[in-house]
């Protein structure tokens, strides 16, 4: 179900072809490198958190992960993660298939600068066994991104 909304709503953005689905899981960003044949930093991750009683989502290069202090920074909040019940019932896909395509309304989208060192990256498309080829133009456009933020770091640093 999660996957035919995200897939819909990338098809009529005109990129169904684009869409990418695996006999193997997707779930993580090692198993979606993997999946893909590309380096973890280009796998796009979806990030959920609470903000208030608001669901945002930041997506991010892979092999990058939230840093605190520039978080609280963005949102005036420690960063506190959704549940995996939280994230299927106030975004609407499930832990693993994580996307900002076919969300549920109110979950606002945030781009971190990680990702622009890519020409091209691969967020999930709504199940643990997708992803869909964009360039960071076409992700910036069709995943109704409030805004290109700085809030994360390399893993490792």
């Amino acid at each position: 179900m999660s996957f035919d909304k995200a897939a819909e709503y990338v098809r009529k953005c005109g990129l169904g072809d684009r869409i990418k689905e695996f006999a193997v899981s997707s779930a993580t960003v090692e198993l979606a490198a993997q999946a893909v044949g590309t380096e973890p930093g280009k796998i796009a991750k979806s990030l959920t958190f609470k903000v208030g009683e608001e669901a945002v989502m930041i997506l991010c290069a892979g092999d990058w992960k939230i840093d605190n202090g520039k978080y609280k920074a963005q949102f005036s909040t420690k960063a506190k993660m959704l549940t995996p019940d939280e994230v299927e019932q106030l975004v609407g896909h499930a832990v693993g298939g994580v996307c900002p395509f076919g969300r549920n309304e109110g979950v606002d989208v945030y781009l971190d600068e990680s990702l622009r060192q890519y020409d091209m990256v691969y967020p999930a498309c709504g199940s643990d066994n997708s992803a869909v080829e964009l360039s960071i133009e076409e992700l910036e456009r069709i995943s109704g991104s409030k805004a290109w933020i700085d809030v994360c770091k390399k893993m490792g640093t």
